[in-house]
C-alpha cells in the first residue's frame, strides 16, 4: 500500500509511541492487591475497615492497618475486591455498624486505556497524513525552488508542475512541421515582449488560445516554445490535476495558478488536457460533477478578470474540441483556435531532421525515403521512430544508425513487436493464403494503394499483415479509390474460401472495419444512388462525454433499413470483385501462398516478381533474411 519509506516511519514511531506510554503508565502505578469478597466481609465484621469506595464492579478498601500483602512481600493498607453478581443486602448495614466511610464514584479509565481507545484514530490520522503528502506533493510541493523557497503544505492552495516559471529552453527551431501554427501564435510573442506596442493603439491580444489537434501533434511542445521565444515564465498544469477528492479544492487551485501568474507578468499559462474539465455542463452523463463544474466556472471567472495592464496569456490544449462548453468558447475566452494536423511528407522531414540532430546518422540513411514511408505518423511517433533506430544500433555496438536500423524501427512502430509464437502449420498455410488474398487483390486494382510489405510472422496484436502505403498524401477520398479499399479488405476471406473451401475467425478486423467504410460511404458521403445525397448517419457523440444519451433521429425507420441494405450490397459487390480478381490470378496467387510460406516476409519488389514475373524468388535471393527478423 504504502510506496514512501516517509509514510512507514511515521506509522511505525506513532504506533511503538502509544505503546511504550501505555507501558509506561501501568508501571508508574501502585499496585493493589486483590482480596476475596469473604475476606473482605470478615475485615469489616472485625472493624478493620476504615472507608470503601465503589466503581461500578469494583470496590477499592482503605484498612484501619497494614493487613494485605503485596506480591513484592510487603505489607499493604489498601485491597480491592469485586462485587458480586448477586446483591447482598447485609453489606451495607455491616458497614454502617462499624461507621466506615462508603463512596461511589463512576468508572473512570485512566491515560492508558484512553490511549489504546485512541490508537485506531491516531493510525487513521496518519494515514490520513500521508495521503495529503502525496497529494500536494506532485502541485504544491514542486515549486519549492521556482516560487523563492516556499512549499505550501497546504493542499488547497495548489500549484503547477515542476516547470512551473521556469523560462521554457524550447523555441520555435523545436517545432518541425506546423509552419501555419506558429504563424498563429507568433505575433503573441510581441505582445509579450513588448505589450506597450499594442496598448497604446487600444487593442487587446487574446487572452485564450486554444490549441487542438491529434494527440501527438505537438501542442504542449508549441506552447513551450512559444514561452520560450517571448523568453517569460512558463506556468504548465494538467487540467485533471485540478480534480481532487473535495469540492472546491480545483477551483482554490484556478486561483492560485493564476494570481501567481498575474504577479509574475509578462507570463504564459498552459493547461493541457482541457476536455478533462471543460466539457458540456449539465447535459448527459458527462455532466452534474460538482467539483469538475466549480473549476470550470472558476477558469471562466478567472479569463474575464483579466485588466487591461496584465500580460497574461492562456493557452489550452485538447484533441476533442467537439465536447467542449460553449462558453469557454466565445470571444473573451478561448476565442483564438489553432489547429495542429498531422504532419505531411515535407513536414515530416523537418521533423526527422530535429529529432535526429543528436543522433549519428550512417551514410546510406535517406531521411527523405524514411518521410515518405511514414503516412500518418504524428511528431511523436517520429521522434519515438528515430529513438528507437538510435537504440536499435546501440544494441548493435554501432557508432551510428544505418537505415536498416531507421527501416526496421518504422516496422515495428508500424506493424508492432514481433512475436514468437507456435503457430501450427494448418494455421500457418490458412495465414499465407489469408494475407496472399489481401495482397494479389491490392496488387491488381487500379486505385489502391501501392503494396509495402506482406508478411506471416506474428506481430502486435496480428499474426500477420498486408502493409500498403500511399504514394501520395490524400486530403478528401474518391469513390473509386475507397471501393478498391473495400475489395482489399474482403479479399483475405474470398482467398480462403476459394483455396480452402472455408472461412475462419481471421477475417474478423477485416469485416468489422468493411463494414464501417462501407456504412460511412452510404450513410455520410452519399454514394449510394438510392440513399443519395443525404446524411443518414447516427450520432458520433459519446454520452459519456457530455452529450445527451438519447440522441435523436432525423430519418425513419424505412430509411434505416435501405442504408442497411445499401451497405450490404456494398459488401457483397466487393466480395464478388475480390473473388473474380483472384480466380482470374488463380496461379500467381498459389505461388505467392507457397513463397510466403517459405519467406515468412515479402517486400514489394519481391510482391511483383511472384504475381507478374513467375520467377522463383527464393532462388533469385537466396540469403535474403527477411525471415529472421531482429527486432527486440
Amino acid at each position: 500500500m504504502f510506496k514512501k519509506p516517509s509514510a512507514i516511519i511515521y506509522l511505525t514511531v506513532a504506533l511503538t509511541m502509544t505503546i511504550l506510554l501505555t507501558f509506561v503508565y501501568r508501571a508508574s502505578s501502585p499496585e493493589v492487591p486483590f482480596v476475596s469478597y469473604t475476606q473482605f466481609k470478615k475485615w469489616a465484621g472485625a472493624g478493620q475497615v476504615s472507608h470503601v469506595l465503589f466503581r461500578d464492579n469494583l470496590i477499592e478498601i482503605d484498612l484501619t492497618e497494614p493487613l494485605v500483602v503485596t506480591a513484592a512481600g510487603g505489607q499493604s493498607q489498601k485491597a480491592q475486591t469485586n462485587v458480586p453478581n448477586l446483591d447482598d443486602p447485609a453489606l451495607f448495614p455491616l458497614l454502617e455498624t462499624h461507621g466506615v466511610v462508603i463512596e461511589s464514584h463512576p468508572v473512570e479509565e485512566g491515560s492508558g486505556s484512553y490511549l489504546l481507545a485512541f490508537l485506531p484514530w491516531i493510525l487513521i490520522l496518519g494515514v490520513y497524513y500521508w495521503l495529503m503528502r502525496r497529494s500536494i506533493g506532485g502541485l504544491g510541493g514542486r515549486m519549492n525552488n521556482e516560487l523563492g523557497g516556499r512549499r505550501p503544505f497546504d493542499f488547497l492552495s495548489g500549484s503547477a508542475h515542476s516547470d512551473t516559471g521556469v523560462r521554457s529552453k524550447v523555441t520555435f527551431e523545436d517545432v518541425a512541421g506546423q509552419d501555419s501554427a506558429k504563424k498563429e501564435v507568433v505575433e503573441l510573442v510581441q505582445f509579450l515582449q513588448t505589450p506597450e506596442m499594442y496598448r497604446k493603439l487600444g487593442a487587446e491580444p487574446p487572452r485564450g488560445v486554444l490549441l487542438m489537434g491529434p494527440p501527438g501533434t505537438g501542442k504542449t511542445l508549441l506552447a513551450r516554445a512559444l514561452a520560450g521565444e517571448a523568453g517569460v515564465p512558463f506556468f504548465s498544469i494538467s487540467a485533471s490535476e485540478f480534480i481532487e477528492m473535495f469540492v472546491g479544492v480545483g477551483a482554490s487551485r484556478v486561483r492560485a495558478m493564476f494570481e501567481e501568474a498575474k504577479k509574475r507578468a509578462p507570463s504564459i499559462i498552459f493547461i493541457d488536457e482541457l476536455d478533462s474539465i471543460g466539457r458540456i455542463r449539465g447535459t448527459g452523463l458527462g455532466g452534474g460533477h460538482d467539483e469538475r463544474e466549480q473549476t470550470l466556472n472558476q477558469i471562466l471567472s478567472e479569463l474575464d478578470g483579466f485588466s487591461g495592464h496584465e500580460a497574461v496569456i492562456v493557452l489550452a490544449a485538447t484533441n476533442r474540441p467537439d465536447v467542449l462548453d460553449p462558453a469557454l468558447l466565445r470571444p473573451g475566452r478561448f476565442d483564438r483556435h489553432v489547429t495542429l494536423e498531422l504532419p505531411d511528407r515535407d513536414a515530416r522531414l523537418a521533423i526527422l531532421k530535429v529529432h535526429t540532430r543528436k543522433v549519428p546518422l550512417a551514410s546510406d540513411v535517406d531521411l527523405s525515403a524514411i518521410a515518405a514511408s511514414t503516412p500518418g505518423f504524428s511528431g511523436a511517433d517520429l521522434k519515438n521512430l528515430a529513438n528507437e533506430a538510435a537504440m536499435s544500433a546501440a544494441r548493435r555496438g554501432a557508432n551510428d544508425a544505418n537505415m536498416n536500423d531507421l527501416d526496421s524501427m518504422r516496422d515495428k512502430v508500424m506493424m508492432g513487436t514481433v512475436r514468437t509464437l507456435a503457430v501450427q502449420p494448418d494455421e500457418r498455410h490458412r495465414l499465407a493464403v489469408h494475407e496472399a488474398g489481401h495482397t494479389a487483390v491490392a496488387h491488381h486494382l487500379p486505385n489502391a494503394d501501392p503494396l509495402y510489405k506482406v508478411t506471416i510472422i506474428p506481430r502486435g496484436r496480428s499474426l500477420g499483415g498486408t502493409h500498403m502505403l500511399p504514394d501520395r498524401e490524400r486530403y478528401t477520398l474518391p469513390e473509386d479509390y475507397l471501393r478498391d479499399r473495400l475489395v482489399v479488405m474482403l479479399g483475405g476471406r474470398v482467398a480462403e474460401k476459394l483455396l480452402l473451401g472455408t472461412v475462419s475467425s481471421g477475417a474478423d478486423d477485416d469485416i468489422r472495419e468493411a463494414t464501417k467504410l462501407a456504412r460511412a460511404m452510404v450513410s455520410r458521403w452519399g454514394m449510394d444512388e438510392d440513399i443519395g445525397p443525404v446524411d443518414v448517419r447516427q450520432s458520433d457523440d459519446h454520452p459519456f462525454l457530455g452529450r445527451e444519451i438519447a440522441q435523436p433521429r432525423h430519418f425513419s425507420d424505412g430509411t434505416a433499413e435501405k442504408v442497411d441494405q445499401a451497405v450490404q450490397a456494398l459488401l457483397k459487390d466487393s466480395e464478388e470483385r475480390a473473388n473474380a480478381l483472384l480466380i482470374k490470378h488463380l496461379n500467381a496467387v498459389k505461388r505467392l501462398v507457397e513463397t510466403l510460406e517459405k519467406r515468412e516476409t515479402l517486400d514489394s519488389k519481391e510482391i511483383r516478381i511472384c504475381l507478374d514475373g513467375g520467377a522463383d524468388v527464393i532462388a533469385l535471393k537466396p540469403d535474403h533474411a527477411h525471415g529472421k527478423p531482429t527486432d527486440p
